[in-house]
């Protein structure tokens, strides 16, 4: 039986978020079918985080077990002929039998962006948050940067999967305007259930004078959700970068 590593990217618009559900098209569901026709047998597919319905993934890490002797530079050829055009594999590889697509993964990156302009962009429809008011960027970093460092983040989670604790380690937030696109990269060892979104929107809170930078701390130490910035549209939302280290493998993929 061989551990497969699978490595992909998909446009999220049209799912339900990754995880399998009984009423629902999600990313795994889709995922899984093509592999059990390119396999010949039914499989269940790990992945590396619960991405939410209409959040996007450039980069994502998937595994499975099989006893199929299908070479693995063949594979993402095999899987792509049975996904649909918004889900693309395009790497492949045979890892140890202890290997977990989310439980080796130590660090992720979230990226949002945010098209600030006047006149929204077609192009950018489900795939950027439009706001059309002028932003400041470097209020938006001030904030950004008080995030930084090992605190809990119960502040800036919506109710949803229970966790054991709400304590992470953001290894950087970084705000970058390119154009009219406001782009905000959040590194973590780990996610609550829509941090990445309510911590950018708690910047642009910031920048909208609704809170100062400096208070970023109070209101984590707070734990008080409603005095944070909402939590923002799910298309602007992607999975940018991973970190695994268990041990036995370890890679960097972006």
């Amino acid at each position: 039986m061989r551990n497969i590593a699978l490595f992909l990217k998909y446009e999220g618009t049209s799912y339900h978020g990754w995880q399998v559900q009984k009423n629902a098209c999600t990313v795994a569901q889709t995922l899984e079918e093509a592999t059990a026709k390119v396999v010949g047998h039914r499989v269940h597919i790990t992945g590396c985080g619960r991405t939410d319905a209409g959040v996007h993934a450039r980069v994502y890490v998937a595994n499975f077990r099989t006893e199929s002797k299908i070479p693995v530079d063949r594979l993402p050829y095999a899987l792509n002929t049975h996904l649909p055009e918004d889900i693309v594999v395009f790497n492949a590889m045979q890892v140890h039998d202890n290997f977990n697509a989310i439980g080796s993964c130590v660090k992720k990156e979230y990226t949002y962006q945010i098209y600030n302009s006047r006149i929204r962009d077609p192009f950018y429809v489900n795939r950027a948050w439009f706001y059309p008011k002028h932003l400041d960027e470097r209020v938006m970093q001030a904030a950004a940067t008080q995030f930084v460092g090992t605190h809990d983040f119960a502040a800036v989670r919506s109710v949803g999967t229970d966790v054991k604790s709400t304590i992470r380690t953001v290894h950087h937030f970084e705000v970058e305007r390119k154009g009219d696109l406001i782009e905000c990269r959040i590194c973590a060892n780990g996610f609550l259930y829509n941090m990445a979104r309510a911590m950018t929107g708690t910047v642009v809170y910031a920048a909208e004078g609704k809170i100062a930078p400096n208070e970023i701390g109070a209101l984590l130490e707070s734990g008080n959700r409603t005095a944070a910035g909402p939590t923002v549209p799910p298309g602007g939302l992607y999975m940018t970068q991973l970190w695994y280290d268990d041990g036995e493998v370890s890679f960097h993929v972006r």
